[in-house]
Order: C-alpha cells, then structure tokens, then sequence
C-alpha cells in the first residue's frame, strides 16, 4: 500500500457510502507517501474567487500540505490583506499577472492551478502564459471561459445590471459588495463570522474585462470540473454540463458554492485524487 493515496470512494466500501462518518471525512485526506521527508509530490497553486482572499484556502492548504505537498494560496490585488491596494484600474488582467508572479518568482512547475468560482476566469487567462509550467487545471464551481468572454458577459442579463446597480448604490460605481453568506452556502456560525469578517468588495473591472484566449492554451490541457450543488448558486450549471459533454474528470460536490469553508476535506480528496 506504500505510496497510495486513501480516496473517499475506498472507504465506502467499509463505513458506507455518504459523508456523514467523521472518521471517513479525517481519513480520506490521508496521503501515505509524502510522510518520509521525501520532496514534495506535487505543488498546488490554490485561486480564490471574487471578494475572498487567500485565507479561504486555509483548511485546505492545511491539508494538502500535511500530505507533503506544496501549497501555495496568494491573495490576488485589492482583495483580503491586500484590499489597501485596490483601485478602480484592476482587472482580470492584474489577477493574472499576480498570479504569473507567483509561478515565476517562486521558480514553479508542474503545478496543479485551482481556481475557485471567479478564479476560473484567472487560470484560464493564466494557463494561455504559463502552460509549461503547469500540469492541470481544475475548477471548483468556477467559470471556465472561452476566448474574448468576460464572467459578466457569461451571466444572465439580470445578474450584470444587479451588480451595476449595486456598484454605482454602495461602491463609487467600481466597487462591488459581496454576496450574502447564504448565497455561499455558509451556514455555520462559526463561518459565518470568520468569513464576514473577511469579505471585502470587488473591483468591477475583473468581472466586465474579457479574458484574452487567441490560443486557447487551456483547451489542450487536463481539466477537472467540480461542481458544488447542495444548494447550488444557480450560475454554474452551464460550466459543469459543458465540462461533462466534454469528457472532463468531474465531480458532483454535495455542498455550497463555497466549498473550500464548507466542506474542506472531501474537497481536498478531490484535489489529491484528481490527478490519478
């Protein structure tokens, strides 16, 4: 058994299907190779979405990294610790420049790149840069946009004009307010005060900037999809379809769309598992 990765799927056939058995949540993050000190097995480039930070990642990347693998969860600019920064002038561009940053000033390869929910419109942009350095994507409830699409051109006429709305109400006209936490799928009081405490507003340009794909990089390499549809945000569905019309590893995630909070451990199973 030396060097096998315990999945969720394993376990099953013991404790029963379901994610109800908190031995069988604790248990399938387990990684048994990684433990001996070796070089870490793969290196993980974890992308959070609109209005969180790198924080969001923080009990993920505390799994992945007890496996032995590198994790790295950068805060793109204007946003979390980095809100100081933010300015009407970030775009979608400067979040993938940060990103870009990271892999080059951190000497990576052979990354795995996740990207949450509006950070799927980063990787994607990412990978068109820096497919040499990478070894897969993967989406978690995320856009996975096509050339000269922007995430507000791939969402209903309703949601841009409420985002407008509220930008131009509570924002100067650039900033744009945060969800609600239950739009989330967060739930838990503890939750829900760690991540209000932390959510800030998101600079408009990220989310109206078109994604600049001429060589569509991203199509030609290893994706993974995994939808988050308990309950699901009722933006996602048209990612996930097209993910499963085209044959991509996907994953049907029971939880909110905030997956990364809400259920840490079955999504780091998925994000170890992914790649076998």
């Amino acid at each position: 058994m030396a060097g096998e990765l315990f999945s969720v799927h394993s376990f099953r056939m013991f404790v029963g299907a379901g994610y109800s058995s908190f031995f069988l949540l604790n248990l399938s993050v387990l990684e048994i190779h990684g433990r001996s000190g070796s070089r870490p097995v793969s290196a993980y480039l974890l992308i959070h979405g609109a209005w969180h930070g790198g924080w969001c990642w923080r009990r993920v990347a505390t799994t992945l990294r007890s496996c032995g693998h590198e994790v790295y969860t950068p805060t793109l600019t204007g946003l979390g610790e980095r809100a100081h920064l933010a300015t009407p002038e970030i775009d979608l561009e400067t979040h993938t420049r940060d990103v870009l940053g990271v892999l080059t000033y951190s000497d990576l390869k052979d990354v795995t790149l996740v990207g949450h929910s509006y950070g799927g419109m980063v990787i994607t942009a990412v990978a068109e840069h820096a497919s040499s350095r990478l070894t897969r994507l993967i989406y978690v409830d995320a856009q996975v946009p096509q050339n000269n699409q922007s995430l507000a051109s791939l969402a209903q006429p309703a949601a841009v004009t409420d985002i407008l709305e509220k930008a131009r109400i509570y924002g100067e006209g650039w900033r744009v307010p945060p969800l609600p936490l239950d739009k989330l799928g967060i739930t838990a009081q503890e939750d829900i005060q760690w991540v209000r405490s932390k959510l800030v507003d998101q600079p408009i340009r990220t989310l109206f900037q078109p994604a600049r794909l001429p060589n569509e990089c991203a199509e030609s390499m290893q994706r993974t999809y995994v939808y988050c549809s308990k309950p699901p945000l009722g933006f996602f569905e048209q990612f996930a379809k097209r993910a499963q019309e085209e044959g991509w590893p996907y994953y049907d995630l029971p939880t909110g769309h905030d997956a990364m909070i809400t259920a840490p451990d079955e999504l780091s199973n998925i994000l170890l598992t992914s790649k076998r």
